[in-house]
């Protein structure tokens, strides 16, 4: 029995690389990550989007209608929005987060940068942004790329995954030890 976690990797592993030699070929790599940020902003912000991502009952035509209109709406064009197209088209659209954050990847690993998946409670601004790159940059002696995302559900604090390594301060994990600690005394 094949494992699907492996086998979708592997989908948007190719899916990603595909699209940034593609990137790399017509010298817009830029241009790409960026639309690529926006989609996925779009996935995140999006209810709709991410249902019509998950769900196995729209057609091939309706998601295709969908994902065009999101397109359209965000004026994501050009390589991305045809490569969106092609996904979609090939009925991969379930992989789309998947090949964005190995898009994210590849590209990293361009620059020589290393990863740091961040999450937290709200929004990062700017400036907690750049302390957060100069403090993982300074620990772990490489260029850092950041990726935020928000989930509300760790009530505050931050969790920091770079490689291997995981920084859970969130306020979440703090409540649960202590609910954990609390029931060993008692």
């Amino acid at each position: 029995m094949t494992d699907t976690n492996s086998e979708i990797s592997g989908v948007a592993d190719r899916y990603a690389k595909a699209l940034f030699d593609l990137a790399l070929e017509e010298k817009a790599i830029d241009a790409v990550e960026a639309d690529m940020a926006r989609v996925g902003a779009i996935i995140d912000e999006s209810e709709d989007f991410a249902r019509l991502i998950e769900s196995q009952v729209f057609t091939a035509d309706e998601q295709l209608a969908g994902t065009s209109a999101l397109l359209e709406k965000a004026e994501i064009t050009g390589i991305v929005g045809n490569f969106v197209r092609v996904v979609v088209h090939n009925r991969r659209l379930s992989s789309l987060p998947g090949i964005i954050k190995a898009f994210r990847k590849i590209l990293s690993r361009h620059r020589g940068e290393q990863v740091a998946e961040v999450t937290s409670a709200q929004p990062l601004d700017d400036a907690d942004l750049k302390t957060l790159t100069a403090s993982l940059k300074e620990a772990m002696g490489k260029e850092i790329a950041i990726h935020a995302k928000v989930d509300a559900e760790i009530l505050g604090g931050l969790v920091v995954k770079v490689g291997s390594q995981m920084i859970d301060s969130s306020v979440r994990t703090k409540l649960n030890s202590l609910k954990i600690a609390l029931k060993e005394v008692g």
